[in-house]
């Protein structure tokens, strides 16, 4: 910490006074070695620490290292002697890096799409958090002064995360009854504004369910100064958060954690609706749709995580999609393609996401190839629960042209393959009294497209349909269900999904 700096968080006040402590101990002729020595140690550990962390934090993008050096470098005080901002802005106010990057990271690990912020100042923390957001998400920033959404919109700009941000300047209440009327809803809530007002914007946010359930709210400068836990505490904003602490503490709808981070980062988390009904005694109907199957909700339920899926047909096009979206799901995914260079490719394709996947070389028309198929995923993972049975071709000739070379080869693809692959994978499922079977059919065992010329393809694809109805119809009370999906026909061209 510069000497010219005024302390302004716990460890920059440990440091000081530590430094301060030393200074006196120096002085003294009589000060035993041993406790100079504890002390030197005990502000090298203080005063070293937010430096390292510094260092060791992600570095920040560059519109976030403009926007720092524009706010830090900017005369705060000339600003308000020419009455462009109501109150004097100290640049100490900025949110900074660590503090930044602790904020996206929070964004990206509760998967937030949606975040509001009460208190923008020059945006640092909107633009780290705007930078955590999916293309899709959106930050809602509420700033008191006018002039702070124009110094911060030339940063706003220049990033490719700045489209996400909408400023709404002037009241942040009322702002607040504005979203709250409009039925808006956000998955995180970034507090940092006038302190006493504090437990006002957290009371309108739960009372008026601008928090969705499970959503969370971080609170800035919850541990100010050290003042709110000192026992002889008259600051005001130290007393406003010290009120504040301890009305969350105590509050059943959420949980929180105090991070001591800077000047305190207070992590304040919404809990399930079953949770909070039982910890206020509310009268509920305390049942499977109140709290969900297991205590889980739908969309929870409906992940794949522990599953274990192949895709064949899944080097390109639909199969390659259907492996993507079933490893995101939580699947582990073999994807499986005749051409092994395909296969690896998507496989690594999921492998930078985080999946658990393995590329296997098939050709399904091959009793042989089906059955290594199977046994090299149930060696790896013990078990089968996905069958997605995707592989596909169309040789696209006139009806009066088709060889039977071309119908042959057609059927032992789309249909025979299709059906060696549902048993192969159907007697594992049989065994273990569960599984899902999807094949993929197409329109064109409903309608005739044209004008393609499509025979044996259309033909085939019929008997996709029935061969899942039979299956279905035989293996559901066995635990196996069996269905299939009907995309529209592929254009003209030998083709593989």
């Amino acid at each position: 910490m510069s000497s010219d700096k005024v302390p302004d968080t716990p460890v920059e006040i440990i440091v000081d006074l530590l430094s301060k402590a030393k200074n006196v101990a120096a002085a003294r002729g009589d000060v035993p070695k041993e406790l100079t020595s504890y002390l030197q140690k005990a502000l090298d550990i203080a005063s070293g620490l937010d430096d390292y962390l510094e260092k060791m934090t992600t570095q920040e993008s560059e519109p976030l290292a403009e926007l720092y050096k524009k706010t830090v470098t900017h005369d705060w005080d000339q600003v308000h002697k020419e009455g462009k901002t109501m109150f004097r802005l100290p640049k100490e106010c900025i949110t900074g890096h660590v503090e930044g990057q602790t904020l996206k990271m929070l964004i990206h690990m509760s998967q937030a799409k949606r975040v509001l912020e009460i208190g923008m100042f020059t945006g640092y923390g909107a633009l780290s958090m705007a930078e955590g957001l999916p293309e899709d998400g959106c930050l809602v920033a509420c700033e008191l002064e006018p002039y702070l959404r124009e110094f911060a919109q030339p940063i706003f700009d220049k990033s490719p995360h700045g489209k996400k941000i909408t400023v709404k300047t002037g009241s942040a209440m009322d702002t607040l009854k504005e979203l709250a009327a409009a039925g808006e809803q956000f998955d995180m809530v970034f507090i940092d504004a006038d302190k006493d007002n504090y437990i006002n914007y957290y009371n309108f946010i739960l009372d008026n369910n601008l928090l969705r359930i499970q959503g969370v709210i971080c609170v800035d400068n919850s541990l100010f100064k050290a003042k709110v836990y000192l026992e002889d505490t008259t600051d005001r904003n130290g007393l406003a958060l010290r009120e504040f602490n301890h009305f969350v503490s105590n509050d059943p709808r959420v949980e929180q954690v105090i991070v001591p981070l800077r000047d305190g980062i207070s992590i304040i988390r919404r809990v399930p609706a079953a949770t909070e009904s039982s910890r206020t005694q509310c009268e509920i109907t305390d049942d499977e749709v109140f709290h969900g199957v297991k205590g889980r909700s739908i969309l929870d339920r409906m992940r794949l995580d522990g599953k274990v899926a192949y895709v064949t047909g899944a080097g390109q096009g639909i199969g390659r999609a259907f492996a993507h979206a079933l490893g995101e799901a939580g699947a582990k995914v073999a994807v499986v393609d005749m051409e092994q260079n395909k296969a690896e490719a998507v496989a690594k394709e999921l492998f930078l996401k985080g999946i658990n996947t393995i590329s296997i070389k098939a050709d399904i028309s091959k009793s042989e190839d089906v059955q290594r198929m199977i046994d090299t995923i149930v060696s790896k993972w013990g078990a089968l629960h996905i069958a997605c049975n995707n592989a596909g071709i169309n040789m696209n000739s006139a009806s009066e042209d088709t060889s039977l070379e071309e119908w042959d080869q057609t059927f032992n693809v789309n249909l025979r393959g299709t059906f060696m692959c549902c048993q192969a994978a159907g007697r594992v499922m049989l065994k273990q009294g569960y599984g899902k079977i999807i094949n993929t059919a197409s329109m064109a065992s409903l309608i005739v497209p044209h004008p393609q010329k499509q025979l044996s393809y259309n033909t085939s694809k019929a008997g996709v349909v029935k061969l899942t109805q039979t299956l279905g119809t035989e293996w559901i009370d066995r635990g196996v269900r069996v269905n299939c999906i009907s995309p529209r026909s592929l254009a003209a061209g030998t083709s593989s999904r």
